[in-house]
């Protein structure tokens, strides 16, 4: 072990900073591979995903999906009403969901060879971590500090301007509401909110919403999210917004002005990188996140980044994937770089979307020549029975394997396992073709998609 300064702790193998869903997950994956590991969180272990991102936003989402069965229950010949939604039961149930994950996290931490230490961190140069009156020194560290919910110039946060964070533990639900970005938590949150019986207008500069999606998909959930009674406007820029007593007052390039009980600023996720000593170390940062390279090297030898500070998806299973390539990494396994287009996307919305690979324009940018093909949900039968529209998209580059799978329609985020695969394998539509999709289930869907594309269609038209 080599020698510490002194007042430092003894060196570890790595230190890394953040408990988030990067941060443990390399902590875990470290200690079994038998390297001595400190894991610094100043908040709660789990980070942002487990306490205000993924899983309480999909509490939430799942009891708005209870509340449209209740109150649409007569069309599948349940007489039921929705009396009311009781906001202090729901944040119960979700703070129950989150505090039992968060006990099961903490007790895998604790049960590993890891130094867990409470506090905020800083990087005070290669291999040397502080937190308070300790210095950590490792012969690597791992910056996974993860984002926080973004505003705009000029628009602050608070009373009836609220983000993501605040909209986690609303007292109250308002009868009207703006959210003002139609990007994935823009789009789930507005699918909330319309359940729970709101008002919900979606404010999008962009010309579709989740435009980081197929432009089939886009248009698809825009058509659902009308006929649910939930107005769009994209392609249309925030100017301003002010807050009274009676309400907030959006106002919009066009001229326009929207009135509302409550503005949700869902504009992305910043990086957390600024006042923790990164570019002090000689870490690269470009407007704020931490630049590496494919194997998460930041350049500063011994030095790594994974998760919402490294451009690029800001998922949480990506930056769990990195936690553990990292880990491997360091302990000399030499693992396979992560592919960026090979990892699953869903949207939690209503319809839900689920994605993975390019997109056709994308793959048209790519591979020149591709084939595409569109299966609709209407000729699947788990799908008719759920009451739900929507479609798998293949994208096939010329003659070859599929590059591009994305779906739409309620519970695609439960096909998306199997759509990575075909991704991921560089399947060709007759090796997915002859595979045997069990029936009658909304994953017959994705093999229906692969016969036609191989050019033996059975529940759709050629």
């Amino acid at each position: 072990m080599p020698q510490t300064a002194p007042g430092a702790d003894s060196a570890f193998d790595v230190v890394i900073l953040g408990g988030g869903s990067g941060g443990y997950s390399c902590a875990l994956r470290a200690a079994q591979l038998g390297l001595t590991v400190a894991l610094v969180e100043k908040d709660k272990l789990g980070g942002t995903c487990l306490h205000r991102g993924c899983i309480p936003t999909k509490a939430l989402l799942h009891a708005a999906e209870v509340a449209d069965s209740a109150r649409d229950g007569a069309r599948f010949g349940i007489n039921a009403t929705l009396d009311s939604i009781d906001l202090d039961k729901v944040h119960s149930y979700k703070d129950g969901v989150v505090g039992r994950l968060h006990k099961g996290l903490q007790g895998l931490v604790s049960s590993a060879t890891i130094e867990y230490v409470e506090g905020h961190g800083t990087l005070a140069g290669p291999g040397q971590v502080v937190v308070g009156d300790r210095t950590l020194t490792a012969r690597n560290v791992v910056l996974a500090t993860g984002s926080y919910a973004r505003s705009l110039p000029g628009l602050e946060i608070g009373g009836r301007i609220i983000t993501s964070d605040q909209a986690m533990t609303l007292p109250e639900l308002p009868e009207r509401v703006i959210v003002l970005g139609g990007g994935v938590i823009g789009v789930e949150f507005a699918s909330v909110f319309r359940s729970f019986g709101s008002e919900v207008t979606v404010v999008e500069a962009l010309p579709r919403l989740v435009a980081a999606e197929d432009e089939a998909v886009s248009k698809t959930l825009e058509r659902a999210f009308r006929k649910r009674k939930i107005t769009v406007r994209t392609g249309v820029k925030f100017t301003g917004a002010t807050q009274d007593e009676r309400g907030v007052q959006v106002s919009l390039e066009s001229g326009d002005t929207l009135e509302a009980d409550l503005l949700l600023v869902a504009v992305g996720r910043g990086p957390v990188t600024e006042g923790l000593g990164y570019e002090e170390a000689g870490v690269t940062l470009d407007r704020g996140f931490v630049t590496t390279d494919e194997r998460c090297r930041t350049g500063v030898e011994g030095l790594y980044a994974v998760g919402d500070i490294v451009p690029g998806l800001q998922l949480a299973h990506r930056g769990f994937a990195q936690g553990i390539f990292v880990a491997e990494q360091i302990a000399g396994l030499e693992p396979t770089p992560i592919d960026e287009a090979g990892i699953p996307r869903v949207t939690y919305c209503d319809p839900e979307i689920a994605s993975v690979g390019l997109t056709e324009e994308q793959a048209r940018e790519k591979h020149g020549e591709v084939t595409t093909y569109e299966y609709n949900l209407g000729g699947n039968g788990k799908s008719q029975i759920l009451g739900t529209a929507g479609f798998v998209k293949l994208v096939r580059a010329a003659d070859g394997a599929v590059v591009g799978v994305h779906m739409v329609g309620a519970r695609m985020g439960e096909q998306v396992g199997e759509a990575q695969l075909i991704y991921n394998w560089e399947a060709l539509p007759d090796d997915v073709a002859q595979l045997i999709h069990a029936h009658p289930t909304q994953n017959e869907a994705l093999g229906e998609a692969h016969l036609a594309l191989a050019g033996k269609p059975l529940h759709a038209h050629a």
